[in-house]
């Protein structure tokens, strides 16, 4: 018999679930007081909880036989997953509950904005009836631009075709194939959406590469009374460049769910000044149905996780490294790293990955393919990813993964190669750990080098002529970035070569495109590891 711990209030679909396992006993206490859940907490074998419950080292230390969290919900920021992890307790959650009830927000904005919802109903109030005021557009043969392609874009899709719109979506993450199931036109660059699109909607996570990604200049390309659409995160677009072409008249509407500072500080509210905006506060998932998909899957998702079955929306890895792995700790790093420098160098939209293990190491495949799909995938998602859902993640997102052992390596004891396949086309990565212990990559689209997997790395493709590497020194040294180290490979003489900079200081895109302007320079890709 499990004991599980309910500390938040979640749908009674979930305590059903729960409550007809006949190995689970649950005892739900949303109101629970923090000193009397200290006290008690010792004799639960997993607690389920929302955001008002820390689950920090004070309540782990004396939390004796828990072996999962779960979280009800997307966010583990209440969760210390270090701590969980050491102790090898499970943390789980629940990503995609929430999927309908953001399209249908994204939805509604989009209409309240084109048909002045918001500002007919405040005129209503105000005793007026003015027809003519409210003239508006119809959904009907625009053309909708989405941007991440996702679970939840995927169904502004769906909702924006039934509605009779021409959509179009950029995400460079998705297979062409989810493109055509879907009606959906995928286009090849950011730019081409933007100039195209009447209404553009956001619906990719908050990455690195997609912080800011909406700003002065893509503004600038947008069509004059564009309607824009952000449901998704509110760090992708910058709210002061938005302000400034809300000043110019570029928008007929904007409807908003997210900012990038919540609840919004005075900076971001000078935009709400605006009378072409619709506003709402992060209720996304602020739905009765979404709430109950919620509680069912956590309920799943933690029985699952008790009985030892295999669980989707693992937020942390059920075990640590220190446990059965110790002697292979550096390949298992340079495997996520390998991952990492692959979708960093070459891109995340591949239909097939090939992870061939050589040598010793061959036993242990399983785990090895797990860290170099956790390291491709964690760069391109903003939720967790770890060797728990990275194999059911890159299935997802019709990743066909392909493993293959050897015992002997041709060149190193033992090595990693991963091979991506796009149309034909071959990226590969491979490398080893010297002496079991120091991780490298040694192998690039064949070409032989030597790099260090971590820290700064600009990686650099060139014709194999004097004077390239000066003029990068130049260019770095012009910006005050100091190079720690530089390796070479090339497989002629005067051909092409593959140089790779480990650099103190990261580089910005105008550096890049410096560097992009050197005659001799084919492609340069900086690489954060």
């Amino acid at each position: 018999m499990y004991k599980v711990l309910i500390t938040d209030h979640i749908s009674s679909k979930g305590l059903d679930i729960l409550n007809a396992d006949p190995d689970i006993e649950i005892d739900y206490q949303p109101e629970i007081r923090w000193e009397e859940l200290l006290e008690i907490v010792k004799d639960y074998d997993a607690i389920i909880t929302r955001s008002r419950t820390p689950v920090n080292e004070e309540l782990l230390e004396r939390a004796e036989k828990l072996k999962v969290v779960g979280r009800a919900g997307v966010g583990v920021d209440n969760v210390d997953l270090e701590a969980c992890s050491r102790r090898g307790i499970l943390v789980v959650n629940t990503p995609g509950a929430n999927t309908v009830g953001a399209a249908e927000l994204t939805i509604a904005h989009m209409y309240a904005v084109l048909r002045k919802l918001h500002l007919a109903h405040q005129s209503m109030l105000q005793g007026e009836w003015n027809r003519k005021k409210f003239m508006g557009e119809e959904l009907d043969g625009k053309v909708v631009g989405i941007i991440g392609l996702g679970n939840v874009g995927s169904q502004v899709a769906i909702r924006c075709k039934a509605a009779g719109s021409k959509v179009i979506a950029y995400d460079p993450y998705i297979p062409r194939e989810k493109g055509e199931r879907l009606g959906v036109e995928l286009v090849d660059t950011l730019e081409e959406l933007i100039k195209r699109s009447d209404i553009i909607t956001l619906h990719c996570p908050l990455t690195e590469e997609t912080k800011g990604m909406i700003g002065a200049k893509e503004f600038e390309m947008m069509k004059d009374g564009v309607y824009f659409i952000n449901c998704a995160r509110g760090g992708i677009v910058d709210e002061d460049a938005m302000y400034e072409y809300m000043k110019k008249g570029k928008f007929a509407g904007i409807g908003l769910d997210v900012f990038s500072k919540e609840p919004p500080d005075d900076r971001i509210r000078r935009i709400f000044e605006f009378p072409n905006i619709s506003l709402s506060p992060h209720i996304g998932a602020n739905t009765y149905e979404s709430q109950d998909k919620v509680a069912v899957k956590i309920a799943q998702q933690v029985i699952a996780a008790l009985k030892g079955q295999f669980v989707e929306a693992a937020v942390n890895a059920p075990f640590t490294i220190t446990e059965g792995f110790e002697n292979i700790k550096a390949f298992l790093q340079l495997a996520e790293k390998l991952g990492s420098f692959l979708t960093q160098y070459a891109g995340g939209n591949f239909k097939e990955i090939n992870i061939e293990v050589r040598g010793s190491i061959a036993e242990y495949i399983k785990p090895i393919s797990a860290y170099v799909l956790k390291g491709f995938l964690e760069p391109i998602l903003d939720r967790p990813v770890n060797i728990i859902n990275a194999p059911f993640l890159a299935k997802e997102r019709g990743i066909n993964i392909v493993e293959a052992t050897r015992e002997e390596a041709l060149v190193f004891k033992d090595f990693i190669k991963i091979t991506a396949v796009e149309n034909g086309k071959e990226h590969i990565v491979g490398g080893t750990a010297f002496y079991g212990q120091i991780p490298k990559i040694m192998l690039v689209d064949g070409y032989w080098i030597d790099i260090d997997p971590e820290g700064v790395i600009l990686v650099f493709e060139n014709k194999d002529v004097p004077g390239v590497i000066a003029q990068l020194g130049q260019i770095l040294a012009k910006h005050n970035i100091n190079i720690a180290g530089f390796r070479l490979g090339r497989l002629e003489k005067g051909k092409i070569a593959l140089g790779a900079l480990q650099l103190d200081d990261r580089v910005n895109d105008k550096i890049l495109k410096e560097i992009m302007d050197i005659p001799q320079i084919i492609k340069a890709k900086e690489i954060i590891l």
